[in-house]
């Protein structure tokens, strides 16, 4: 199923975008729709359940803001890596991979997020500061 939607944007990206799909016997709808695919990380649907991050407490927002992944996960996560780099990685490997990834994008995207949420509350210095 397709949505259609309207999206204004720069007329240098447009006529990028436009020459890009001539250059690739493309349509410009595929051309855009899979830039956006390979741009925007997977989400797992427990995303809609988490709290917004401006509803959180300050305490909550400066704890999400310092997050980490977990120390067993980044190790299977830099060895996958490792294997990957080797081209030695297991189909198992590499879906365990791509869980590990899409776990670490969420959490990186709620930190930044809960980070700037903390900047725009006053709890910690602007990073440039």
């Amino acid at each position: 199923m397709t949505i259609p939607i309207t999206v204004n944007i720069p007329e240098e990206l447009y006529q990028r975008a436009k020459r890009f799909a001539h250059l690739a016997n493309r349509d410009l709808e595929s051309v855009i729709t899979d830039t956006l695919l390979s741009a925007l990380p997977p989400m797992g649907a427990h995303i809609d359940e988490l709290q917004p991050i401006e509803t959180l407490s300050n305490e909550e927002v400066l704890a999400l803001a310092r997050s980490q992944m977990e120390p067993e996960q980044d190790a299977q996560m830099s060895e996958l890596l490792a294997k990957q780099r080797e081209n030695e990685l297991t189909e198992l490997e590499t879906i365990a991979l791509a869980t590990l990834m899409q776990a670490y994008q969420e959490g990186w995207i709620r930190k930044t997020t809960a980070l700037a949420e903390a900047v725009k509350r006053g709890l910690v210095e602007p990073l440039d500061s």
